[in-house]
């Protein structure tokens, strides 16, 4: 899925080419490895997932904690810094090669100001993120790794393989010899 269908299909709308839409949208390409937001940046860019895995990291005082993957079909940013322009706290790094499109922030600005589909578009976006982080806060406190393992594992069993074990540990916030555990008795 391109950014202009997924755009089609939250907005119900028809745009019928990027040409026609009210910002430019450009395409980028990740390395597995390569840094796509780095810890201290500006975040001026949201991203549209068309294939390819990024992890979200956060620092604690003594580690980096996994705040999140985004996968296919899915939009991400260092979302606060890029609402209030501020330094990001985390870093979003490629697990695998990526192909992603690129809204630069400045133009969707600009595109808010005249246009109440991306105003729309950008509401909805919000709504997502919101309810997503919320969830996965709930999770956290309502359900035991093993329980949060299922869900990841029902909900994108095609990414699974493609993460390393210690980071979906590391997600979960458990050690990686607790998920083997848990891996072993969901697949048996």
């Amino acid at each position: 899925m391109t950014f202009l269908e997924f755009y089609n299909e939250i907005l119900n709308t028809s745009v019928a080419s990027y040409e026609d839409f009210p910002f430019p949208v450009k395409k980028s390409h990740f390395k597995k490895g390569e840094v796509v937001t780095v810890y201290g940046q500006i975040e001026d860019s949201l991203y549209f997932m068309n294939s390819g895995i990024v992890e979200m990291t956060i620092k604690s005082y003594m580690s980096e904690k996994i705040v999140d993957f985004f996968f296919k079909k899915e939009m991400f940013c260092g979302f606060t810094s890029f609402l209030d322009q501020q330094p990001t706290d985390v870093q979003i790094v490629a697990l695998i090669d990526c192909e992603m499109e690129v809204i630069e922030r400045e133009v969707l600005m600009q595109a808010y100001d005249f246009s109440l589909d991306v105003n729309k578009f950008g509401r909805i976006m919000t709504e997502y993120g919101y309810i997503r982080k919320s969830n996965r806060e709930k999770d956290l406190l309502t359900k035991t790794a093993e329980e949060r393992y299922a869900e990841m594992f029902h909900t994108h069993s095609q990414y699974i393989s493609n993460i390393p074990v210690n980071k979906i540990a590391k997600y979960l916030g458990i050690h990686p010899e607790s998920l083997s555990r848990i891996r072993k008795k969901l697949h048996s």
